[in-house]
């Protein structure tokens, strides 16, 4: 299983192009580390590798496929802020069934609480939110991550907790990791190769 850009150029205004000609590849299992300074296309390049973004040149291919249009999409992305990734007005065990069914093995490898489910999203710290976020994007047939800052806004030891739970996950699944962080020590400790983008 692979997951490759080919040739992306992406802009927001017309002819200002955050990047153009990009080409990556990531395999089933792999953790690649994506850094580089605010603003260089990182996060953008993250939504466009995950289907949230069309690019205006080239293509993202799953095993020589494009993205699936409808249905649940293979390559999931989870956000820097977690707030802004649920619905306000659902109880946290709908934002879980959005995917699909609840794994109850995974809400307890993440540390999810089961009084939590009936909680609402704003009686919830960024630390559980986020791993509910991470548990709604590592459905079955999840098959690349993109972890965008995903752990930037949380303290050291929830940090720690989500991407342990996390890399446990995605290597008794073989799920291809790109994370996109500017913490260089996190990347090298996790990750198999690291890309810059400028």
């Amino acid at each position: 299983m692979q997951l490759e850009a080919r040739k992306i150029g992406f802009y927001y205004k017309k002819n200002r192009w955050i990047f153009r000609d990009l080409n990556f590849t990531i395999d089933a299992g792999e953790i690649v580390g994506l850094i580089g300074p605010s603003g260089c296309g990182k996060t953008t390049f993250g939504r466009v590798l995950s289907g949230y973004e069309k690019p205006q040149e080239g293509t993202i291919l799953l095993n020589e496929t494009p993205l699936p249009k409808r249905g649940y999409q293979p390559v999931q992305l989870v956000y820097q802020h977690p707030e802004k990734a649920v619905n306000p007005k659902w109880r946290m065990e709908k934002t879980l069934h959005e995917g699909g069914e609840i794994d109850r093995e995974l809400l307890e490898v993440l540390g999810i609480k089961q009084e939590w489910l009936s909680r609402w999203p704003n009686e919830l710290s960024g630390g559980e939110l986020q791993r509910f976020c991470v548990a709604r994007a590592l459905r079955s047939n999840t098959r690349f991550l993109i972890a965008d800052e995903m752990t930037t806004m949380l303290d050291a030891i929830t940090q720690s907790q989500i991407w342990h739970a996390v890399l446990d996950i995605v290597k008794q699944r073989n799920i291809g990791v790109l994370a996109i962080s500017h913490e260089a020590a996190l990347l090298k400790r996790i990750c198999t190769r690291t890309l810059t983008i400028h």
